[in-house]
């Protein structure tokens, strides 16, 4: 067997016992419940199960029988999940021990785990330059369990690959139902807002993970270091006592985080984090803090 997808299994696997325990112990089950949509007319009774809204248990049946049932709504949904991974030169970037690509590639395997404990449905559109790889909807610990294996053990691009990240926004527009909740992973750069971002926002809701160096957050020490810029594939110099340099830095973040702000407008809908942050973490925070402002 290859012995990428061999690591990428063992790595879920101790991924997907850490997160059990957190969601267990710190938000009961209730992830993503915040976005599942439910009609209003009362069809009929059924067992609870994990994941269940607990807000619909049927107190009375639930002490006669003396197990837990739910109230169960007609036009009920699933939750249909989809995961966009833009997976630029620029996320191959670190200096410290891990690139930006693999904790937001973590980031996206902690999501599809948390979808399959959900039993929520999952599609996975994967863009790199000059092309994607688009996994159709699937559901289930099995199937979300070999998608993001094949995910984890994928290459990273070449760093000598020229073309441009060519993310299909048209078909994303369109690609899974309305009011499904889609995530966006990626470094979110300065760019021009895609045109179908409109009518993207009008259909799902939704929420951008973004891992940042530290050295993109501020330039570190006050002498010059070299480094090497993947998206240039060239090696620079920055000089942090320079005005010119500082400047530079200084408009590039501000651009980045307006656009952040443009394509995801509510604060709480946006997630970043560095490569040494726990990312089981910061995902549980992200989503503890969504289940007050979401319900309210």
């Amino acid at each position: 067997m290859n012995p990428r997808v061999v690591s990428s299994a063992n790595l879920l696997r101790r991924l997907e016992w850490k997160l059990e325990h957190q969601v267990e112990n710190h938000l009961i089950g209730e992830y993503f419940s915040i976005y599942r949509g439910r009609g209003m007319e009362f069809d009929q009774v059924v067992k609870y199960e994990f994941g269940d809204d607990i807000r619909d248990i049927d107190w009375n049946v639930t002490a006669r029988l003396g197990e837990p049932f739910r109230k169960k709504f007609i036009e009920e949904r699933e939750l249909v999940v989809l995961l966009v991974i833009e997976d630029s030169l620029s996320l191959q970037f670190g200096s410290g021990a891990r690139t930006k690509r693999e904790a937001l590639f973590e980031l996206a395997a902690l999501v599809m785990l948390l979808a399959s404990l959900n039993r929520d449905s999952l599609s996975v559109l994967h863009a790199q330059p000059g092309g994607y790889t688009l996994t159709e909807r699937v559901r289930g610990r099995g199937s979300v369990f070999r998608t993001a294996t094949e995910l984890l053990a994928r290459p990273a691009p070449d760093l000598t690959d020229t073309r441009p990240l060519t993310t299909p926004w048209d078909y994303i527009a369109t690609a899974a139902p309305n009011h499904s909740m889609m995530i966006v992973l990626g470094d979110f750069p300065p760019r021009i807002v895609p045109k179908p971002w409109p009518h993207i926002m009008q259909r799902y809701r939704p929420v951008g993970f973004r891992v940042e160096d530290p050295w993109e957050r501020e330039l570190p020490g006050d002498r010059p270091i070299t480094t090497y810029d993947p998206t240039t594939n060239r090696v620079v110099v920055i000089d942090p006592r320079s005005k010119v340099h500082r400047h530079a830095h200084a408009e590039w973040i501000a651009q980045r985080e307006a656009n952040f702000a443009h394509m995801i407008p509510r604060a709480n809908d946006r997630l970043v984090v560095t490569p040494d942050e726990s990312m089981v973490d910061a995902l549980v925070h992200f989503f503890h803090a969504h289940m007050g402002t979401a319900i309210a």
